[in-house]
């Protein structure tokens, strides 16, 4: 079994390989269902019932792969802990196994919090290539926690024209800590060819506003309970990433922006009406016009070109407003973490460690 760290898995794994695998996963699902066999996660609150702790969650997410020639097991336990800022510690940890199923050895066992915000951001990455206008150039981050960092990866990975990134942060010190790592981790090593200019906006309405008021391209990783913008804030060929709000009790995206949208593309049918909460108190909201049925399709059927098109949307460059939801489904992490294993093995990535 190959034990590797954090470090190690940012080190091998790229957004390229990410959105290469989960393409292929979409791929490969479509033509042989049966070859993915990923259940609902199970999402336990915690805390829910300490006054002086802030509630989270624990989640447990396996699937089974088959890839036409091997079957494997992957495994992601997460645990979100929202105090844990004020400790120095990230929100979030995870650790994810990889079995062979034909022996049932596991394979690997590695950090899970990177492979969670790159699969993540891989899904999102997706969803701006091809609901994004192709000559975007400005990306407002909505958002600069941990998730935020692969998330704004993604859509420089897919989007070669951008050329203004707009950060706006609850607090305008976590904006600056974020572009000053972003360019040390991110642009210099990555993107030093492009000509990218990074603005930070000021934590009140006004400042967030004037962050998204050119964006092509919103990125939203955040604990809000509320919509975070109108539609008068924003451009008419916005597409916007909605990876926050991950409870029925959540919301990022108003109403009033979700009526809008010409088109709306979720990453798991089965997972969002639970737990996309900008989606559910859309639909259940009784003045407001969404519902389930309005929803364009999934991931896969935008990937294959299943979806349904609506009448107005006469070319690829004039789709409207659009938004992609994610909240996370086990199958993605584990194509992504099983690539990361395979690479381990045949690399002799990491630690060895004999059981």
């Amino acid at each position: 079994m190959q034990l590797l760290n954090k470090a190690l898995v940012q080190q091998h794994l790229t957004m390229t390989m990410t959105i290469d695998a989960i393409e292929q996963l979409l791929q490969r699902q479509s033509q042989h269902p049966d070859w993915v066999n990923c259940p609902e996660r199970l999402v336990i609150p915690t805390f829910a019932g300490v006054d002086n702790k802030s509630s989270g969650s624990h989640l447990s997410m396996p699937a089974v792969l088959y890839d036409g020639d091997k079957e494997y097991t992957a495994v992601k336990l997460v645990t979100i802990c929202p105090d844990n800022p004020s400790r120095g510690l990230p929100t979030t940890t995870a650790v994810v196994t990889v079995s062979d199923n034909d022996t049932g050895e596991i394979l690997a066992f590695m950090d899970g919090v990177y492979i969670t915000q790159v699969r993540t951001a891989g899904l999102s990455g997706i969803a701006t290539k091809y609901l994004a206008h192709p000559d975007s150039q400005v990306v407002a981050v909505l958002g600069c926690g941990g998730m935020a960092y692969e998330q704004l990866n993604a859509v420089l990975t897919v989007c070669p024209n951008i050329k203004q990134i707009n950060l706006w942060n609850r607090t305008a010190k976590g904006a600056e800590t974020f572009k000053q790592q972003f360019i040390q981790n991110y642009l210099n090593p990555h993107y030093s060819e492009r000509k990218i200019d990074i603005q930070v906006f000021d934590s009140s309405e006004t400042g967030k506003n004037k962050a998204i008021a050119n964006a092509d391209i919103i990125n939203l990783a955040t604990r809000s309970e509320q919509g975070l913008f109108r539609c008068d804030a924003i451009l008419p060929h916005v597409h916007i990433n909605a990876v926050g709000a991950y409870l029925p009790t959540m919301k990022e995206v108003s109403n009033e922006v979700i009526e809008a949208c010409s088109q709306i593309f979720v990453d798991d049918l089965d997972g969002c009406p639970h737990e996309a909460g900008d989606l559910i108190q859309a639909h259940d909201d009784k003045d407001c016009s969404w519902h389930w049925d309005n929803l364009t399709g999934d991931l896969s059927a935008l990937v294959l070109g299943n979806q349904h098109k609506p009448n107005n949307q006469d070319n690829d460059t004039n789709k409207g407003i659009t938004l992609f939801k994610s909240v996370g489904a086990g199958r993605f992490d584990a194509v992504v973490a099983i690539k990361v294993a395979q690479l381990a093995q045949q690399q002799n990535i990491g630690q060895n460690i004999e059981f």
